[in-house]
């Protein structure tokens, strides 16, 4: 058994977190928290933007860590007594899956997602950056003195398609690896099951915490065809509300309409500043120096109302001046879903000009701010539920409640297309603008940029 999982059931050493859980610490977990690179997630937020909505969502992604980890020793004392689990996990295999779990978040930069849904060239994603964090680091060599597994057996479940293709290791082709990879990132995974309760819990809603996350990891199992993570037919209601509480977080939370003014704003800055900011340099830096190197940057530019109105002593966040759905607004919303950021810059610039002559008002080009669904989709939400007699049917083809979800794409129902503007020109575009007349400009803007480029 691992140290880990011995002080699941023994009284030692513990970690408390939010809401009263205690993680178990053994002297090996304990060096790997004390290294500068897990010790920097105590400094980057969880949440990032949230905050300015949720005052208290403002949890690191340390605690988020911590919380994945205690959900992986969960997990393997799920398995402890299945015999096909032991015969495919040996003991270098668990240890990679425990370090892996703790380690997940250690290519996180401050802010990232939002700055990767832009796609700027040559930053790419944080999952690509955690092998240097790791290999370039103390984490290396508490690897080597104090785990049975090395490097490459981590990195392959962390990375699993990247290191795959990097490397010869026959242990990341194995059915064990493939499980456990399953089980960090897919339709339920120890990451979700954290996060969304976490989350919930420190924004001061629900909406996150309405499922039972024990149910779910006594339910899992091992797929009879593919040997990743499904659950069995008694962790279906579970699953149900897990996928419910994912969907009302990212409507009520994550893509909250202020949550979203006060993403643009960054993204725009970061946009505009790109050339004066080392991005590459900001990629190590905790919240408060990489808010700091952004104000610097932009002082006296275009960005500075925007960098004072998300950090200065006064929020001033852009207005939401129409919203456009697959409900409401569908022919909008399928127009600039998942369109290269670039090309909503393109938009919200030619759109300023479009107001300024329309209104007969002045509007600058980096008063108007236009935020859509990014090209990366949320993960698939169908994790397939296996049966009695064996059979395994995805959630969607089984619960009614998870069908449209599963069938009319997650994204495009929470991810709406917004236009916001910054909030005097907002109340004056709106006294002179009804929106349906704001709606066809938008239109006809899009369709003249699209004219444009072709």
């Amino acid at each position: 058994m691992l140290p880990e999982l011995t002080s699941l059931f023994q009284t030692g050493s513990l970690v408390r977190i939010p809401p009263a859980q205690d993680v178990p610490m053994s002297a090996r977990v304990r060096r790997i928290l004390d290294t500068a690179p897990v010790r920097r997630l105590a400094s980057i937020s969880q949440l990032g933007m949230v905050a300015l909505v949720y005052p208290g969502a403002t949890h690191s992604r340390l605690e988020h860590s911590l919380g994945v980890y205690d959900n992986a020793l969960r997990v393997l004392t799920r398995f402890a007594g299945d015999a096909n689990f032991n015969a495919m996990v040996d003991v270098p295999m668990a240890e990679s899956f425990v370090l892996a779990a703790l380690l997940h978040d250690v290519g996180h930069w401050p802010f990232c997602h939002p700055i990767e849904d832009m796609r700027l060239s040559g930053l790419g994603e944080h999952e690509t950056r955690i092998g240097d964090w790791i290999q370039r680091s103390e984490l290396t060599e508490c690897i080597e003195q104090d785990w049975n597994c090395d490097v490459a057996d981590l990195l392959g479940l962390l990375c699993p398609k990247k290191e795959a293709s990097a490397s010869q290791s026959p242990g990341l082709h194995l059915p064990g690896h493939r499980f456990l990879a399953s089980c960090l990132s897919g339709p339920i995974d120890v990451d979700k099951l954290d996060y969304l309760e976490r989350d919930s819990l420190h924004a001061g809603v629900p909406y996150g915490r309405n499922f039972d996350s024990g149910r779910l990891i006594a339910s899992m199992s091992i797929h009879p065809q593919t040997g990743k993570l499904a659950i069995s037919d008694k962790g279906r209601t579970a699953a149900e509300m897990m996928v419910f509480s994912r969907y009302i977080m990212f409507s009520e939370v994550y893509w909250h309409h202020t949550v979203r003014s006060a993403t643009a704003m960054l993204q725009r800055c970061v946009f505009l500043l790109q050339h004066r900011l080392d991005l590459e340099s900001t990629l190590r830096m905790d919240d408060a120096a990489w808010t700091a190197n952004l104000r610097r940057a932009a002082e006296g530019s275009v960005a500075e109302p925007l960098a004072d109105g998300l950090f200065g002593a006064r929020r001033r966040l852009y207005k939401r001046a129409a919203e456009f759905n697959v409900i409401d607004g569908d022919e909008v919303h399928s127009r600039l879903a998942r369109k290269p950021y670039w090309w909503l810059v393109a938009l919200a610039e030619r759109l300023a000009g479009q107001l300024s002559s329309t209104c007969s008002t002045v509007v600058h080009a980096v008063d108007v701010l236009v935020d859509a669904p990014p090209v990366k989709l949320e993960v698939d939400i169908n994790i397939d539920v296996v049966a009695r007699d064996g059979t395994a049917r995805p959630l969607g083809d089984v619960s009614p409640v998870t069908a449209a979800l599963a069938h009319r794409q997650f994204d495009n129902h929470v991810k709406r297309v917004r236009v916001f503007l910054r909030d005097e020109v907002r109340d004056t575009i709106a006294a002179k603008l009804s929106l349906p007349q704001l709606t066809d400009l938008v239109m006809t803007t899009i369709n003249t940029l699209e004219d444009e480029i072709a």
